[in-house]
């Protein structure tokens, strides 16, 4: 049934046959036989890869590098806001200033490659104004908004040491909205038709909240002393641990769609990406309690997260630019509901 589809380079690039791309095959009787209301197709099968070969879902006009950076920076700013207000709890003054410093800097530079990628600053604006409970993206919109306010002026009155206790509540503040502006980009692109992003839609929040676990555990712990920086070593090798875990599902858990994690660009950014979060969380535990250990261990995992975020956002923007990536898991769900039927069909 998908012949002509899924063989490597198929596809869009078939747009110079034209009509040759389709084919149709013998007369079938649809429905499992006589069942229900006996309806019987009178016209042939016929297979398409896509029309003229051109590509089926719009490819998303978001751009690289600015969103990646946006999804790296925003994790890593949240995750850190969460450490500290851990770290101000605890009584760990040095982690808690490295990460309020990180998130007030991570939220602001998220958003600035955010308003870069919409291409006009009032575009920000015009999304504040509506609230869409079911869109990812309206209540991103209001996720990042007050946690970018809490956390630059929590990181503002940090560096000033004005307002202590302006300090301990903006630290709250943004701690409460880390963990969502952390994880909700990952919905955000299951909630679309990219078939990379749509079939991985219950695993990508926690490839995003994984690596920004990493990110802002690895980040902090670079600028923190190693007697202060145990939350944040703790923090950066679950993530990691969380990070490629359900990453390896990612990759292999969805048949043909899976394939762009493999292959090419967003295959190479994967597997640089698994190397430097694996590396990172074993050289974390081994050495993270010194200080040139920290520091190579957690460039090592922030890079890895970054890479992550690149990989999945290229492999998504690989997987709309052929028609097999649509049509042969359409295909495979309608075989298996006919199967389905078929056997409800039998036992009655």
């Amino acid at each position: 049934m998908t012949g002509g589809i899924t063989s490597p380079g198929s596809g869009w690039r078939q747009a110079d046959r034209g009509p040759a791309t389709q084919r149709t095959g013998k007369k079938k009787r649809r429905g499992g036989g006589w069942r229900g209301r006996g309806e019987v197709s009178m016209v042939d099968d016929v297979e398409f890869t896509s029309y003229y070969g051109r590509q089926i879902v719009k490819t998303p006009v978001w751009k690289s590098p600015d969103v990646p950076l946006y999804l790296f920076l925003g994790g890593a700013a949240g995750s850190s806001a969460i450490l500290g207000a851990l770290a101000d709890v605890t009584g760990r003054p040095a982690l808690t200033k490295a990460s309020r410093l990180t998130a007030g800097a991570g939220s602001i530079l998220s958003v600035g490659w955010l308003i870069h990628d919409l291409g006009r600053p009032e575009r920000f604006l015009h999304m504040l104004r509506v609230f869409k409970v079911t869109s990812p993206l309206s209540v991103g919109t209001y996720i990042l908004a007050p946690f970018s306010a809490a956390a630059g002026a929590t990181a503002a009155v940090e560096l000033l040491g004005w307002f202590p206790r302006l300090k301990r509540f903006g630290g709250v503040v943004s701690a409460l909205f880390g963990g969502p502006l952390a994880t909700y980009t990952g919905v955000l692109l299951a909630n679309t038709a990219v078939p990379s992003w749509h079939a991985a839609h219950t695993q990508l929040p926690y490839v995003f909240g994984g690596s920004a676990m990493a990110a802002g555990g690895g980040i902090t712990m670079m600028f923190t002393p190693v007697e202060e920086a145990g939350p944040a070593r703790k923090m950066a090798m679950a993530g990691a641990a969380i990070e490629l875990a359900v990453v390896h599902k990612v990759e292999n858990d969805h048949g043909i769609v899976s394939e762009p994690f493999h292959e090419g660009r967003p295959g190479t950014f994967m597997r640089a990406a698994r190397t430097c979060t694996a590396v990172g969380a074993g050289l974390t535990a081994v050495a993270g309690r010194t200080r040139l250990g920290a520091i190579a261990s957690g460039t090592l995992l922030a890079a890895g997260s970054l890479l992550t975020r690149f990989g999945v956002f290229e492999a998504g923007i690989a997987s709309t630019k052929d028609p097999k990536y649509v049509v042969v898991p359409q295909r495979e769900r309608l075989a298996a509901r006919e199967a389905q039927d078929h056997v409800d069909t039998t036992t009655r």
